[in-house]
């Protein structure tokens, strides 16, 4: 049996009690919304910005993708569970401090 408090908890990265993902990313709903457009759909920030996305919000969550690229690089081949993933038809340069150009 499951127990209540696993299935009604909030998702956390678990790295101290108490943490949650929240804490620190925006709630799942926007996060995922911008995910689903910068990664599986290719859409630029400017694009998703005019989707109704909080600019800050959009320009933040690509810098977190951006700057994590290097662990893709580091870890084992993964299962492709979608119809775009992270690899081969997304490459970021990981040269040190690389930011995307900004939409002018």
């Amino acid at each position: 049996m499951i127990p209540w408090n696993s299935i009604t908890k909030p998702p956390s990265a678990e790295l101290r009690p108490g943490q949650l993902d929240q804490d620190s990313l925006p709630p799942y709903e926007i996060l995922d919304g911008i995910l689903h457009r910068l990664v599986e759909q290719d859409k630029s920030l400017s694009e998703i910005v005019s989707d109704g996305f909080d600019p800050q919000t959009v320009l933040r969550v690509t810098k977190l993708v951006d700057r994590s690229e290097y662990k893709r690089r580091q870890m084992a081949p993964g299962l492709k569970v979608t119809s775009r993933a992270f690899g081969v038809g997304r490459r970021v340069p990981i040269a040190q401090n690389y930011q995307q150009p900004l939409p002018m």
